[in-house]
This record gives structure tokens, sequence and C-alpha cells, in this order.
């Protein structure tokens, strides 16, 4: 993604998942498969829940603050130690 170009939203990226779920879900559903809809269904919660999950990720790595290069005042992103350590607190198993 080009540093000026916004992420898409939370909201537009789940609402395009459960669009495309419900399509195959309809024709499953059309076609009285009630074993397709079952699996459906499932796939659609997990991929929903690893979405969020790498939402929040991204959220957390956009929300870092910035580091400035030194002598410069310019500032190129955020600080990339700090990136993986906030991956390794929100992946950390409890």
């Amino acid at each position: 993604m080009s540093p000026s170009a916004s992420p898409r939203s939370r909201d537009r990226i789940l609402g395009n998942l459960e669009s495309i779920y419900r399509e195959a879900y309809e024709r499953a559903k059309a076609a009285s498969d009630q074993v397709r809809m079952a699996d459906l269904d499932a796939a659609y919660q997990r991929e929903q829940l690893l979405l969020e999950v790498l939402l929040d990720i991204r959220d957390a790595l956009t929300s870092l603050p910035a580091v400035a290069e030194p002598g410069t005042g310019k500032t190129p992103g955020p600080d990339p130690i700090t990136a993986l350590e906030t991956i390794h607190r929100i992946t950390r198993l409890r």
C-alpha cells in the first residue's frame, strides 16, 4: 500500500467477507445442501475471527508513534522493533 493510500475500513472489509459467504450460502440453501450450508457457516465464523485479529494488528501497528531519524527530523514510520513487540504482545498465548 502506498503511503498516501488509506487502509480500507474494518466495516468494509468485514462486509465484503459477509457478502462473499452470504452468496455461497444462498446458493447452497437453494440447492438444499445442508452440509454445505453448515460448512460455509463454520468457515465464515473462522474467517471473520482471523480477519478481526489481522485488523487488530493493523490498527495497533498504524497507531504506533513514528520515530524521527536522527539529525533529519523526518519520521519514516513506526519503529520496526516496537511493531514486532506489539505483534508479539497481541499474539501471545495466555
